[in-house]
């Protein structure tokens, strides 16, 4: 997830460009430049970092260039330094583009264009796109036909805006499955990945669909197909104060997160699959390494951990492998036998998180040998940089403090990951393994129908808002689930809430139940499921109100609990896939408790996003 933003009109565009930056920051924060149109060139300044170290450095700007695009990074491909901060520009720097999305077939294009004489100076996938578009100026096609040509050749997700010296009176963006809207007023064409960069100049969008291209110049506006057939775009009109349309129109951004889950899947998953083979990022392991692995040890903290217990029982289910694993606080305490055979998986949203980053180190010190694996959200963190091998998660920059989207991309990675060592020990059909591929890609969906039920599951919650105690109960890999939706109310709603498994409850926590105690339980239909119900029955019997997340028609189930959390089935077969979509549920069931407490659910207390500390 990037911010993009791009102006052409009568007024100084780089004002405008900095202060729709700062609207757009969330987008991305790791890197920031603008490109301005200048004579029949470029100008072009870009920074690492924040966007302040952006603004600190443009005061050698040229006055009164009136067109211009800009651009804030959250990065996919290539560590976040300048040579990779957007905008790119072509070989003669007259071509510029700002882009965000992932160009799937990047290598072959770069290769392509390397072979015919272009330089390559950045390791990103967006470069390919400033020379393509190069080579349709240079056979004669007006900057839009250059830009359609450019993307029928493309593979991926964008959004893009792009600017031409040779072009001064035009500004062209497109987009496919990453959000772009236009407008444009009386003296100015605009462009941006999001409202809020919008709303100081119109109140009135234009929305843009897959695979449109729109032209805007003063006052005007222009929609065409790939194939240049012009359409009517779709206009709509912004009623929302800036604070609202930061957030998207939602109340806070720990609601939004919830509600970008299913893309933060998709984009993990788009271009990381060939059939059954997992394609992974930044990677200096062999298959023949990861054949030769005997043993797997995930580590992670708190969420991260809990998306990484999921993975054990994937890795062990798919690929025959035994799976410890360990917070990432004990591990290097415990002196764990570890060897070259070993593959150690940490796993961090941040890649910074301390505890985490130094089992890791622990695990590939010369004393051990072992290979270490890093699944994070952050390009070029420390833990990626590291690492043997990296797994990112495309989830986007995350502002809630507590996890969501990035637990969920979490879970989705890993059981890539899973899938992949399974292929590559011939522990499974090759068939059978394009199947769990196929429903991984299927679980985006699966959420969109928990997201379709957030009202009534928002309402069990708000019932619940006066209750002390919780217990949070499931067992197989409904047993993550329950430990992650405890997890999730004691963070922000500051409710006691203790995740078991469902079994472990007659060994000592039973004697706590009481009336007034509330279970909420995971009881989706998997082949332990008449084992949780006779655990609820357990529970009842002693007294306790009973939430359970049941499977969409499944009334048996239902009527023996006080209250119900609807969600799509999970087949059978792919029951391992099940925790990606049954802890959206949970998620929305302790924000809606939570807000009806009155908590900061963006900032709960005492925690912070990344812990660099031991």
């Amino acid at each position: 997830m990037c911010g993009i933003v791009g102006v052409i009109g009568n007024d100084p565009a780089l004002p405008l460009l900095v202060e729709a930056l700062a609207r757009l920051e969330y987008r991305g924060y790791d890197s920031a430049g603008v490109a301005l149109q200048v004579d029949d060139g470029i100008w072009r300044r870009r920074r690492p970092g924040k966007l302040a170290e952006l603004a600190a450095a443009v005061d050698d700007a040229p006055v009164g260039a009136t067109a211009g695009i800009g651009h804030t990074r959250w990065a996919t491909h290539g560590p976040p330094v300048e040579r990779n901060a957007h905008p790119h520009v072509d070989c003669g720097g007259r071509v510029a583009i700002a882009h965000n999305g992932i160009i799937e077939n990047y290598v072959e294009l770069s290769d392509e264009l390397v072979a015919s004489g272009h330089q390559m100076v950045s390791e990103t996938d967006t470069e390919v796109l400033a020379h393509l578009v190069e080579d349709g100026l240079a056979a004669g096609m007006p900057l839009a036909g250059a830009v359609r040509a450019s993307l029928r050749r493309v593979r991926g997700s964008f959004a893009l805006a792009v600017l031409s010296g040779a072009d001064p009176g035009l500004l062209v963006a497109a987009r496919r499955s990453s959000p772009l809207i236009a407008g444009r007023t009386e003296h100015a064409g605009l462009v941006a990945s999001d409202i809020p960069a919008l709303l100081p100049h119109t109140r009135e969008i234009y929305v843009l669909r897959d695979d449109q291209v729109v032209e805007v110049g003063p006052g005007t506006l222009r929609v065409t197909d790939l194939d240049g057939v012009e359409v009517a775009p779709v206009r709509r009109h912004v009623d929302w104060d800036l604070e609202a349309a930061e957030k998207g129109g939602y109340p806070d951004f720990m609601l939004k997160e919830i509600h970008e889950q299913p893309t933060a899947v998709r984009e993990t998953l788009r271009g990381r699959t060939a059939g059954t083979r997992l394609i992974l990022d930044e990677v200096h392991l062999t298959d023949d390494d990861l054949r030769a692995v005997d043993k797997v040890f995930i580590v992670g903290c708190g969420t991260s951990y809990y998306s990484g217990l999921v993975a054990k029982y994937a890795i062990e289910h798919w690929a025959r492998l035994p799976v410890e694993i360990d917070v990432a606080s004990e591990f290097r305490y415990r002196d764990p036998v570890l060897d070259a055979r070993s593959l150690v998986v940490g796993v961090s949203q941040s890649g910074e998180t301390l505890d985490t980053m130094e089992a890791c180190r622990f695990a590939r010190s010369p004393a051990n040998k072992a290979k270490v694996l890093t699944v994070c959200n952050v390009v070029d963190s420390s833990m990626a940089r590291e690492a043997d091998a990296v797994l990112y998660t495309r989830a986007g920059p995350e502002v809630g403090v507590a996890a969501t989207k990035t637990h969920v991309a979490q879970v989705v990675a890993m059981e890539l990951l899973a899938l992949h060592l399974g292929v590559l020990r011939g522990e499974r059909y090759p068939g059978e393994m394009a199947r769990m591929v196929e429903e991984l890609h299927r679980v985006p969906e699966r959420i969109e129908s928990v997201l379709a039920r957030s009202e009534e599951i928002c309402a069990v919650g708000t019932r619940y808002a006066d209750t002390r105690d919780f217990f949070f109960l499931g067992r197989g890999v409904g047993y993550p689930v329950a430990l992650e939706g405890a997890l999730k109310l004691k963070e922000i709603s500051y409710a006691r809430a203790e995740g078991y498994p469902a079994g472990e409850m007659k060994h000592g926590p039973i004697a706590l139940i009481e009336p007034g105690t509330v279970v909420v339980a995971v009881a989706t239909r998997g082949r332990l499921h008449s084992k949780v119900m006779a655990n609820i029955s357990e529970m009842r019997a002693r007294g306790a109100t009973v939430i359970a997340v049941v499977t969409e028609g499944d009334t048996a189930t239902a009527a023996r609990a006080d209250d119900v959390l609807w969600v799509p089935a999970t087949p059978p077969d792919a029951e391992l896939l099940a925790p990606a979509v049954d802890v959206v549920a949970l998620q929305l069931f302790a924000y809606a408790l939570a807000k009806a407490r009155g908590r900061d659910v963006d900032k709960p207390r005492n925690l912070a996003k990344t812990v660099t500390v031991e």
